[in-house]
Formats: C-alpha cells, structure tokens, sequence
C-alpha cells in the first residue's frame, strides 16, 4: 500500500517566472512555455515572467541571475535544452548555480519518463533545486515531458516546497 502526502488544501499562490531555451522557438511558436503557463493558471499561480532565450550558457545564467534577484517571485520554470546534442546547454549553465539540489526531481521524472518513451528516457538531464531562495525546475523542452513533469511532480509538490524554502 501506498502512502501518499497529505495534499496541501491551503489556496497559496505561488510567483513563477518561465525560460524557454530555443535557438529556434518564437513567443507564437513556443508550444512548451505556453503549455507552462496554462498550467500554472489552472492551478491558480502567477506568472510573473516570461522570456525565451538562446541555448547560450552565458544568456540562461545571466535570465537566472535576473529573476532571482526578484523578491516577489518564489519559482523558475526552465524549459529546453536539457539533452545531450551539442547546443543543450541548460543543464550546464543550470546546475552550476544550484545552492541546493533536489536529485529526486530528476530520478523521478526520468522514471516516469521511461514508463512512456523507454529507454530514451536516459538523454534527459533534466534537474531541479534552490537559487536566491527560489524553486529551479530545468525541465526538456518537449510538450510531453512538460505536462508529464508539471502534472505528476511539479505542481503537486510546487506550494509544499515553496513553504519549505520560506520557513527557512
């Protein structure tokens, strides 16, 4: 038998920003960033930011670097490059700001994810942690993965772990 948390009944808000990594999608074409916010939206968080930028290490750290010196905001959304093709530098550029990691996110997501694309699940290094007292999710840019991650892991646990950041 299963035991699953208490689910959080509390009606919090939560401040989020989303990054969409793409040397290629557009606001108009950017299916994942869009997909994001409408989750956000149905579970009744703010979006207080959105951007694309370029799979460029230098321009997602310095997105990162920005929106965490954002008080009001308590969770980044990132979007692509998450995979191991020369331009997928999310994971690099991510990870080494991270103060602190939350390995379960990814081991997690690439399990679920195996459950539905088997063993190529393995190319995803997608990561979450802590930066400027807020949330990191890194997630692919794959409108699957994202609603997989956003809906099993992501926003079940979003005001959970936003509480626990703030009560530290």
């Amino acid at each position: 038998m299963t035991h699953l948390p208490h689910p959080d009944t509390s009606n919090t808000r939560v401040t989020c920003a989303i990054i969409t990594v793409s040397d290629t999608r557009t606001p108009e074409t950017d299916k994942s960033g869009h997909l994001i916010q409408e989750l956000l939206r149905n579970a009744n968080h703010d979006i207080e930011a959105y951007t694309i930028v370029k799979d460029e290490p230098a321009q997602i750290q310095e997105q990162v670097n920005l929106l965490g010196q954002r008080r009001n905001l308590n969770v980044i959304l990132i979007n692509g490059g998450t995979g191991i093709a020369p331009r997928d530098t999310t994971y690099d550029a991510v990870e080494k700001l991270l103060e602190k990691t939350l390995p379960g996110f990814g081991e997690i997501f690439r399990f679920l994810s195996y459950q539905d694309i088997g063993s190529r699940a393995i190319a995803s290094r997608a990561i979450a942690g802590t930066y400027q007292q807020k949330l990191i999710f890194s997630l692919p840019g794959s409108s699957n993965a994202v609603r997989l991650a956003m809906e099993k892991l992501i926003l079940p646990e979003l005001v959970h772990l936003v509480k626990q950041i703030a009560s530290g």
